[in-house]
């Protein structure tokens, strides 16, 4: 089983005589890749054979000792989750230090976007591309309305939509950088000048 986290493994009775112990119930939890659990998820992962009210008088003690939390909402479904003391919830302090540092294009590699094995990095990916389809139209109605021939031309189509395509996001970037400056600094800090008091 999964090996507990100092905070939680203290916390803990040691008895052993009950037929569902806290141990296994949050250790069933700390290892599954879910967030959270109802009563019936929980039940059929620890043991189908232990009643609902086990389970949920299991999570009840927890609760009482902090180390799992609940959310319930209106449809009298109530959710339980390990009461990470560091990230809030449901997230496991990993979780969190991933949603800090990392976004899901950091993490797909090659590899992965070849296996198709990393679907966050790839979904990502590919509603980056649908909008940046949108605006590369809406680029190009611009420049037929103002009859304006496009920065890169191609005897093949896709390598001229993969050069526009650039361009586009060359220019996204810059516009992006120039807004934050704007609102990190204002418009003097964004627009360098010369200081007329410096002396030369």
């Amino acid at each position: 089983m999964a090996t507990l986290p100092t905070w939680i493994d203290e916390r803990l009775e040691p008895t052993l005589d009950k037929k569902l112990t806290q141990r296994h119930v949050v250790e069933v939890m700390v290892e599954s890749d879910r967030p959270f659990f109802s009563v019936q998820q929980l039940r059929s992962r620890v043991s189908p054979t232990v009643s609902k009210e086990t389970v949920r008088n299991r999570l009840d003690e927890l609760r009482e000792i902090d180390v799992v939390a609940a959310e319930t909402y209106p449809e009298t479904i109530t959710l339980y989750y390990i009461n990470h003391p560091e990230s809030p919830w449901p997230i496991s302090p990993a979780g969190q230090r991933a949603l800090d540092h990392d976004s899901p294009l950091e993490t797909l590699s090659l590899a992965d976007f070849l296996r198709l094995r990393n679907p966050a990095g790839i979904r990502t990916l590919v509603l980056a591309g649908l909008q940046l389809s949108l605006v590369l139209f809406a680029v190009g109605v611009g420049l037929i309305v103002l009859s304006i021939d496009a920065p890169v031309e191609a005897s093949h189509g896709l390598l001229g939509a993969a050069g526009n395509l650039f361009v586009v996001c060359l220019v996204l970037l810059g516009a992006e950088r120039l807004a934050r400056a704007v609102r990190d600094d204002g418009v003097s800090g964004a627009v360098p000048t010369p200081n007329r008091f410096e002396p030369k």
